[in-house]
């Protein structure tokens, strides 16, 4: 669009139309081309930008846009690096920093303080702006020809399209007229990094070998030998007798200590009294379990403090560093570690849904909304003891605005600049209560285009019942040649499973997958196949487990699930405790899962009851 500006603006602004990571990433990122080489030095930047909404009351026909003109503009921040890819066009790696609204009406000044590494500049996105601008460009300059100048008509072309609305029309964006960069910013000095490496006095030579065993100490996550220090300050000795300052032949020792196998992996155990000679781990090894556990992270100073005592050991205070550990901020990556590894949500992405059905997929952000919903869910039961059986049926959920319009839920609950904030809902029916009914699930267990009954049949029983089927033979093939004349997914499996070899598999796998026939690959509900131009034949999701018990929809498959949820609670053990523990559970833990679950069916406990019970067994104790 570089023409277009030029010639109507002279690039006097920045303009971001849509939002980012569109099918033709023309509009939805704005880049400072003159600081394309990024910051310095990593660190906090303030980033003011003097911005203006522009048109959001606009003329033109809202459909053209396909955006919700009752919510206010938001302007976003990601980082971009000319070195991963054009500038304005989608990079591998782009977090939203920072956001602001921008008002209509006159340009006003906003500020944002953000961390950029070194090298990043600071891109302005559009969170809540159109689908396609070159689309709207096009359709305003041909449906709307009676408002442009006689004098200068449009007279066809995408090029000659966005310099006639920009120049005549009123095409909503958001513009930016100057942008201010500040950094890095210290509030002290020396700078946190520095002071988590050298200590509050920085470094100082004489330091050097508290320093290393300062650093070594949290390192290792337990205290480092003398030994271990005596062989840093070799490195030390050797690195300024090449002629390095003692500041950088201490910084090559604390890359040593980076590259030793005793931070990059957990010796469980390790030579602790206490430990393995009683068969339980030692102080250290357990809060450094407990810690990577529910943190993904290193012991803290008051788990370390704790391991230094011993009174780790205490059951007393080890139930009360899981209520801490549970209930501070950063068991958020307990919840996204542990939900991308039950649910397999680290592969929502890997089959990306098809733009030209699915587009409100990418407009919306619908992968970072339902990735948030699975997780509130999860949080939400762990911070209320919640049931674990609301994974299988609830009557809530937590959504936002957007995701409530892909679930038809009601909406009128969000107030103008609240679109974006998710909230816990109620649900009119149980077609969304539970895992089974959140985008997530269904979104990852579809190939982007269409959805099959065996693959979800699959992802049902392995994570859901704890029951995977065994692999196909090898010599039958995915799906029986002689299919002709099957017009429906159902009559399709019928002929494959006419096959002695394939029936047996099939008749577990195919009715837990035709219950959800009815969400289509991004989650949205369907009574009919797609049928091109026509409407599809109607979608039959009843279906019999093989275990006994029928069903109508996905909803009469709930009520089966639940008088099945010791199986559930089960899987759902097996899964956690494995995760706990950092391997897969075998054999010799069944009877730790079996005293787990049967706490957990005759006493009716909780989520969080049930992680507690974890880490208070002699597994997870254990070496």
């Amino acid at each position: 669009m570089s023409y277009s500006h030029g010639k109507v603006y002279n690039f006097r602004y920045l303009c971001v139309y849509e939002v980012p990571n569109t099918v033709n990433h023309e509009g939805g990122y704005a880049a400072i081309s003159e600081f394309a080489e990024g910051v310095p030095a990593d660190g906090f930047y303030e980033v003011k930008v003097l911005a203006q909404a522009m048109h959001r009351d606009t003329p033109y026909d809202p459909a053209i846009f396909r955006m919700d003109f009752s919510e206010p503009f938001r302007l976003g921040i990601v980082p971009g690096d000319k070195r991963a890819g054009t500038l304005h066009h989608p990079q591998p790696i782009e977090p939203q920093l920072a956001e602001v609204f921008v008002r209509d009406g006159e340009p006003e000044w906003q500020s944002m303080t953000v961390w950029l590494e070194k090298g990043q500049t600071p891109r302005f996105i559009f969170p809540n702006g159109m689908q396609n601008c070159r689309n709207a460009f096009s359709r305003i300059a041909s449906q709307y020809k009676k408002d442009w100048p006689k004098d200068d008509p449009f007279t066809g072309g995408i090029v000659e399209a966005r310099r006639v609305v920009l120049q005549h029309g009123k095409m909503p964006h958001i513009r930016i007229h100057e942008v201010e960069i500040q950094g890095p910013l210290y509030n002290q000095w020396p700078p946190g990094p520095q002071r988590l490496v050298f200590g509050e006095e920085g470094f100082r030579e004489p330091r050097i070998r508290e320093i290393l065993k300062q650093f070594a100490d949290r390192a290792y996550r337990r205290p480092a030998t003398e030994e271990e220090i005596d062989r840093l300050m070799a490195v030390v000795d050797s690195r300024r007798a090449a002629g390095h300052s003692p500041r950088q032949a201490t910084k090559d020792a604390i890359k040593t200590i980076l590259c030793s196998p005793a931070f990059l992996y957990l010796s469980e155990p390790g030579n602790e009294a206490g430990g393995e000679v009683a068969g339980r781990l030692g102080p250290y090894d357990l809060a450094a379990r407990l810690s990577y556990f529910l943190w993904s992270t290193m012991p803290d100073a008051g788990l370390r403090a704790l391991a230094d005592s011993g009174r780790i050991l205490e059951p007393g205070v080890l139930a009360a560093e899981v209520e801490r550990l549970l209930d501070s901020p950063r068991a958020g990556a307990f919840h996204s570690g542990f939900l991308d590894a039950w649910l397999n949500l680290r592969s929502m992405g890997d089959m990306p849904p098809d733009r030209d059905t699915f587009g409100v997929y990418y407009a919306k952000d619908l992968q970072t909304a339902m990735k948030t919903e699975t997780r509130l869910f999860f949080g939400h039961l762990i911070e209320t003891d919640g049931p674990l059986t609301d994974f299988l049926d609830s009557a809530y959920t937590f959504v936002n605005k957007p995701l409530a319009e892909h679930y038809h839920l009601p909406v009128s609950d969000f107030e103008p600049g609240t679109a974006h904030e998710f909230r816990r809902v109620s649900l009119p029916d149980r077609r969304r209560g539970g895992l089974l009914g959140m985008g997530s699930v269904l979104t990852v267990t579809a190939n982007g285009i269409e959805t099959s009954p065996v693959v979800r049949g699959v992802w049902i029983l392995e994570n859901l019942l704890g029951t995977p089927p065994a692999p196909p033979p090898d010599n039958v093939p995915p799906i029986d040649p002689d299919v002709r004349g099957a017009s429906t997914m159902r009559e399709l499996l019928a002929k494959h499973r006419d096959s002695a070899t394939c029936y047996d598999c099939h008749r577990k796998i195919d009715p837990p997958g035709f219950a959800l026939e009815n969400y289509d690959p991004i989650g949205g509900w369907r009574t009919r196949y797609p049928g091109g131009k026509t409407q599809g034949p109607p979608i039959d999701s009843s279906g019999e487990l093989s275990g006994g018990g029928s069903f109508a929809d996905v909803t009469e498959f709930k009520t089966l699930l639940l008088e099945r949820r010791e199986w559930f609670t089960r899987a759902l053990t097996g899964r956690l405790l494995s995760y706990a523990i950092g391997r897969r559970a075998n054999a010799l833990d069944r009877p730790e899962i079996d005293r787990l679950v049967e706490k957990v069916e005759t006493s009716d406990l909780g989520l969080k009851t049930l992680i507690r019970e974890i880490v208070a067994g002699s597994v997870f104790q254990s070496p």
